[in-house]
């Protein structure tokens, strides 16, 4: 999956932002482009678990139909934990036509992957880091 560094830059400086609590939000693109973040509220406000605001969640399908893309991932930050799906997050994964992305900051350090999660098995998917926009 290809990313333009700036977005990656941008959920970083979200899950920076939010901590302790978990960031989250919505990755709009095209097939196999990640071209726009959308951050979301956590709802929950927890360390541990992120909900989207139900208002905000309509408002990004509503974006993606007007700008013509689509949600093709989900990002949530661990504060504390490695960037890897909890077993909470494979129970939770309810739509395995997305990309989940983890951004880790436990121990001062950064760490970004990304997921498909299917049939509660998560599946490691590269991400292309790119630095301008084609």
């Amino acid at each position: 999956m290809k990313i333009r560094r700036e977005i990656l830059e941008h959920i970083v400086a979200q899950a920076r932002k939010d901590a302790p609590i978990e960031a989250c939000g919505y990755l709009l693109g095209e097939e196999g482009s990640i071209t726009t973040a959308l951050p979301m509220t956590n709802a929950d406000g927890r360390e541990d678990h992120f909900t989207f605001d139900p208002k905000e969640q309509f408002e990004a399908y509503k974006k993606a139909r007007e700008w013509g893309v689509r949600i093709i991932g989900a990002y949530h930050s661990h504060p504390a934990t490695p960037a890897r799906p909890s077993a909470e997050d494979i129970r939770l994964a309810f739509d395995p036509e997305i990309l989940y992305v983890i951004v880790s900051l436990a121990g001062n350090e950064r760490t970004i992957k990304a997921f498909w999660i299917r049939e509660g098995k998560a599946q490691e998917e590269p991400l292309v880091i790119e630095d301008r926009e084609e």
